[in-house]
């Protein structure tokens, strides 16, 4: 339809949030969501797809496909506990499906390896799916048109994510660059917000948080700034980049101890690092005097 089109285009944009308004139902946009999911379920992006079907799982509760796929990605994330129950509701809405029920006892054993015999009280809680939910998804017999149809929306998406990881690799370089290329105009603001839009296309890239972190250290929104840091640490846990950005945004909230720590860190990872060697001198003169001021004032 007219409807799901645009909903495409806005989704191959990045521009999910442009779709959410009162054009668009809620069963439409949750498709679509979910759909997208698969596409980065299929390209190993396991991250986005597990935001993607939280996002149809929200306009939508229950939904099978978004929980099943949300269920494989946090399986191929080892989060086994996160895993099991999703595909424990899946079965409460499909008490036939296989692949659920061969998930189920193959994580079944992964956990009782990893917790115990007490490894069901390590599980999150299991939702109960309304019976309305049960229901509506047995009363409802499949015609051979129906098959039919089902049929062409699994070839259709299959076609579609062929053309759309590639189209969102290639808005998310140019993005990139665009942002770049602010930054060294000066440009912050306008940059932080090319970062912004690089982020709702792909979430999971370290350097991106790192670039954007320079942005809101410029404008001195420092608790962004250690908040971008701590993503990209998070991603990369030995990115000095990442350590070196986030001490200045503790220096500018007057955290001196923090920032010598993560000076410590850069230096630790690369000594060569002379600005981050002058930095933690700098953290020593203004953590000595902060405990001067404060016994002075005891």
């Amino acid at each position: 339809s007219i409807t799901k089109l645009k909903i495409k285009k806005s989704l191959n944009t990045g521009n999910c949030e442009d779709t959410s308004n009162n054009l668009y139902s809620p069963e439409d946009l949750s498709i679509l969501y979910s759909n997208r999911a698969a596409c980065y379920l299929k390209n190993g992006n396991s991250g986005d797809c597990i935001q993607d079907c939280n996002k149809a799982l929200e306009l939508q509760p229950f939904s099978l496909k978004p929980l099943l796929r949300r269920a494989m990605a946090n399986e191929s994330l080892e989060r086994y506990r996160k895993a099991y129950v999703d595909y424990k509701t899946v079965l409460q809405i499909d008490t036939g499906m296989q692949a659920a029920n061969d998930s189920v006892n193959r994580i079944t054993k992964v956990l009782i390896e990893q917790d115990g015999p007490q490894w069901r009280e390590e599980l999150p809680e299991i939702p109960v799916v309304p019976l309305s939910v049960q229901q509506q998804h047995r009363e409802r017999p499949v015609s051979i048109e129906q098959a039919q149809a089902r049929a062409a929306r699994a070839a259709q998406e299959e076609g579609w994510c062929r053309h759309f990881i590639p189209a969102l690799d290639a808005r998310f370089t140019l993005l990139k660059h665009e942002g770049n290329s602010l930054v060294k105009n000066g440009q912050y603001q306008e940059a932080l917000e090319k970062y912004s839009e690089c982020l709702s296309v792909k979430s999971d890239e370290c350097a991106v948080y790192t670039n954007r972190a320079i942005c809101f250290l410029k404008l001195r929104r420092y608790e962004e700034a250690k908040q971008d840091c701590d993503s990209a640490l998070q991603l990369d846990p030995a990115n000095k980049k990442a350590f070196y950005r986030r001490a200045l945004a503790f220096k500018g909230l007057q955290d001196y101890l923090s920032a010598s720590s993560d000076l410590q860190e850069v230096l630790q990872l690369d000594p060569k690092v002379r600005e981050a060697e002058q930095e933690l001198e700098e953290m020593t003169c203004l953590l000595r005097q902060s405990l001067i001021d404060k016994d002075a004032h005891t």
